[in-house]
């Protein structure tokens, strides 16, 4: 596009606030309008979006359109976990699991494809974009209606309790608080292994083709890990041990990386990093499930993904910063310490209130 690394960098940070956006007013309508509308309205406009970028992917429409793309992306992920919450058949966890799942297989099979298709044409990359959405806008128009309507139905059927006149108890309300500011500081954290690892890998000699392989193992091993997860959370249910083992480990995958010098040990974090990935993200959303009640779960469910964008919008710069200042070393001890802290504060506070939460259906 003919267009610096700096305006690239901000192109990407409004994507990012544009999906904090989006996320806050999907879940935001979500308890007060059907679910089902807005979700097929969240899918076109997401599929225009990639429409417009087949004809014009030049700068700047590239950016504007993004943007655009950020807010319907935040949307269409806010509604489709905010109706994941109004599924009973299936225990909350196996859902969002499995939502973290498919959206990582998507990934792994996105990647693999992405650069053959751009070595052919640039306009072919945003068709077959189009093609997939036009044809999730046909699944979610043929197969969402019945879960958005049943969603819409437990929101009606408690709506004589008004969500003005009712606040969560005061529990609850910290121990979420809690869980949206460590999402925010772990996203922070995890965004020093998209955008300033390969630097540094790089400037020890490892190929940039070592650092993508990176995200291959990640890819894959989410994959695994979920089938895995979900077959012993059939024996054994301990949410909140969940979380506290993937914080864990991604304070031990930074550890890891402050003695990291050779492509091996990077493999390792990288590892460790994806256990606690696989482990923490996909049951924050299901704890905070149980700990919200029906007139109120889309507005948290946005609020998990909207605090989540905001530590990806900011981790870069804040990596960026560190460095300049100090060291990468620096960084990867910053970054250990940032998590121990989040893992200290959920640990002492769900120890001091969870004999008083209240939980929800």
């Amino acid at each position: 596009m003919g267009v610096s690394l700096t305006w690239i960098g901000v192109v990407l940070l409004f994507n990012s606030l544009a999906s904090v956006l989006g996320s806050y007013l999907g879940g935001y309508l979500y308890d007060r309008k059907n679910p089902y509308h807005l979700l097929v309205g969240g899918v076109v406009a997401s599929t225009i979006t990639l429409l417009v970028l087949i004809f014009f992917h030049g700068w700047p429409v590239f950016g504007i359109v993004l943007f655009f793309n950020g807010i319907s992306g935040g949307w269409n992920l806010a509604i489709v976990n905010s109706i994941g919450t109004s599924i009973k058949t299936k225990d909350s966890r196996y859902v969002f699991n499995m939502l973290y799942f498919v959206q990582n297989l998507g990934i792994v099979i996105g990647t693999s494809l992405v650069g053959f298709i751009y070595s052919i044409s640039v306009t072919l990359m945003f068709v077959v974009a189009s093609l997939l959405f036009i044809i999730f806008l046909g699944i979610v128009i043929t197969k969402y209606k019945p879960a958005a309507n049943e969603s819409r139905k437990r929101v009606s059927d408690t709506e004589k309790t008004t969500w003005d006149a009712k606040h969560l108890p005061r529990a609850n309300t910290i121990i979420l608080i809690t869980f949206f500011m460590s999402l925010f500081i772990i996203w922070i954290m995890y965004q020093q292994w998209v955008s300033n690892l390969s630097v540094y890998m790089t400037g020890l000699g490892i190929p940039l083709r070592n650092y993508s392989f990176l995200w291959t193992v990640n890819a894959g091993l989410i994959v695994i890990s979920q089938i895995i997860i979900n077959w012993i959370a059939r024996y054994h249910e301990n949410l909140i041990m969940q979380i506290f083992f993937g914080f864990s480990m991604f304070a031990v995958s930074f550890i890891t990386l402050i003695f990291a010098k050779t492509y091996p040990t990077f493999v390792l974090a990288m590892v460790i990093l994806t256990i606690g990935e696989a482990t923490a993200l996909p049951t924050i959303p299901a704890l905070v499930n149980v700990l919200t009640p029906v007139e109120a779960k889309g507005r948290y469910q946005g609020l998990i993904q909207s605090y989540a964008s905001a530590g990806r919008a900011i981790g870069p710069l804040f990596g960026g910063m560190i460095i300049e200042t100090t060291s990468y070393t620096a960084l990867f001890v910053i970054a250990t310490v940032a998590v121990l802290v989040v893992l200290a504060a959920t640990v002492v506070l769900w120890n001091a209130l969870h004999g008083k939460l209240t939980e929800y259906q």
